[in-house]
């Protein structure tokens, strides 16, 4: 008697993307501690792309990242502690604050950038760009389109 096969249960296709995503960013966080960023935990990338290229105040980035003013500014004091991002006045309005990425937090982009394209690029290796193409295409096909939608921080947290 031959058995066909079975589906796997409905909860294991977010948990095996879940997976996917903490083994990239496990390769990625050890790779960039080799390159000079020790500090890098997987919460600053949000926080990194959140503020973007031209910086933010304090209050956008607890929007963008869906966490409170106060939250955002202990993420805010704790990078600029380690090197990573800076507050300087708005020229629009000197009454406020822009956190800047800094020197440091621009070559932490830069490199996690590249080793996420070396990663890439493993998986390719291992597992064919045909497969790899098709496993991103997938993906966009059941995603939003816009990238950067990403509220980790608010999602995962409690309300």
């Amino acid at each position: 008697m031959s058995s066909a096969p079975t589906d796997p249960p409905g909860f294991e296709l977010p948990l095996r993307l879940l997976l996917a995503f903490q083994v990239i960013i496990d390769d990625l966080h050890a790779e960039i501690a080799r390159q000079g960023h020790p500090d890098m935990r997987p919460m600053h990338g949000f926080v990194f792309q959140a503020i973007g290229p031209h910086g933010t105040t304090a209050v956008e980035l607890g929007r963008r990242l869906g966490v409170s003013k106060q939250a955002a500014g202990k993420m805010v004091e704790s990078l600029e502690r380690i090197g990573y991002v800076e507050r300087t006045a708005d020229p629009a309005d000197a009454r406020r604050k822009i956190v800047r990425l800094t020197a440091r937090g621009v070559d932490a982009l830069v490199r996690s950038a590249r080793i996420f394209d070396r990663i890439r690029d493993d998986w390719v290796r291992r597992l064919g760009a045909d497969q790899v193409r098709a496993l991103e295409g997938t993906l966009r096909a059941m995603t939003p389109d816009d990238l950067w939608h990403l509220d980790m921080p608010g999602w995962f947290g409690t309300s």
